[in-house]
């Protein structure tokens, strides 16, 4: 008799704790769901997207909206959802006790804005990504122009750099490799602003500084990259301060081992 008295106790016991963690997770889940607590890291002064555009883009797709109940919050859909978005490179989405929420976040950095030769213009970023052109964000990056055929395409990541088997390719992976140079050079930084690839695949530079240009040729590799900026380098530190920044209309470093200037 009094096994069945101790087995009936503990039943009611734990019916009593699971009716109380029933009524407490209903009343959790029927809170008012806070906004979120949104931390957004980015490389440089060009930030993509700004907070009040990541919580539009939630509520346009329903995943977050005014007076939501924390039960409604689906936190792995809204981490996939913002995960898939151009500008966004890392995301992390917690749910904390109570109301409270959170969102974190690391933006691409865009190194390249290139117009290509059926009208569209994109971004190419750090990793080799393709960006599509913001309507409401620009970036100071080099801006490359001319006989660029490829088009955008959101696919197209970091494994098709360096990949000469891929044709449609050949010419992003060459931006790549000059706008990454630049990007991580701090005399090529300030003084290159425009790119111009000519229909015979020669890349030419256009300086912030003086009116000439530089021919730049083909960019198949970064080992070749730096050797011709490391050359043009050379040329601006040690010949241009003593020869004058408008002696030159032309500087090329395209064939190895040389720079060819042409005078006024």
């Amino acid at each position: 008799m009094k096994k069945w008295l101790k087995i009936t106790l503990w039943v009611l016991v734990l019916l009593l704790v699971s009716t109380v963690f029933f009524f407490a997770f209903q009343a959790e889940n029927s809170k008012t769901l806070r906004m979120p607590a949104i931390a957004i890291h980015v490389e440089g002064e060009s930030a993509f997207l700004t907070e009040k555009e990541l919580i539009d883009r939630l509520k346009i797709r329903n995943l977050f909206r005014k007076e939501m109940q924390v039960g409604a919050l689906k936190i792995h859909t809204i981490e996939r959802n913002i995960k898939a978005m151009p500008e966004v490179k890392k995301v992390e989405v917690f749910k904390h006790i109570g109301d409270k929420w959170e969102i974190q976040l690391e933006l691409r950095k865009p190194i390249a804005r290139i117009f290509n030769s059926i009208g569209q213009s994109y971004y190419l970023d750090q990793d080799g990504f393709m960006m599509y052109r913001s309507a409401l964000h620009t970036a100071r990056v080099l801006v490359f122009s001319g006989a660029i055929h490829d088009v955008y395409n959101p696919r197209l990541h970091c494994d098709f750099i360096n990949n000469g088997t891929l044709k449609s390719s050949q010419k992003i992976n060459q931006i790549y490799h000059i706008s990454n140079y630049v990007c991580n050079d701090p005399l090529m930084h300030k003084l290159i602003g425009q790119i111009h690839l000519q229909k015979n695949g020669d890349f030419v530079l256009i300086p912030l500084v003086g009116d000439q240009k530089i021919i730049f040729g083909a960019a198949p590799n970064p080992e070749l990259v730096q050797d011709k900026f490391e050359r043009l380098e050379h040329f601006y530190k040690e010949a241009l301060p003593h020869e004058g920044w408008n002696k030159y209309k032309e500087i090329s470093v395209k064939y190895e081992g040389q720079i060819v200037c042409r005078k006024r």
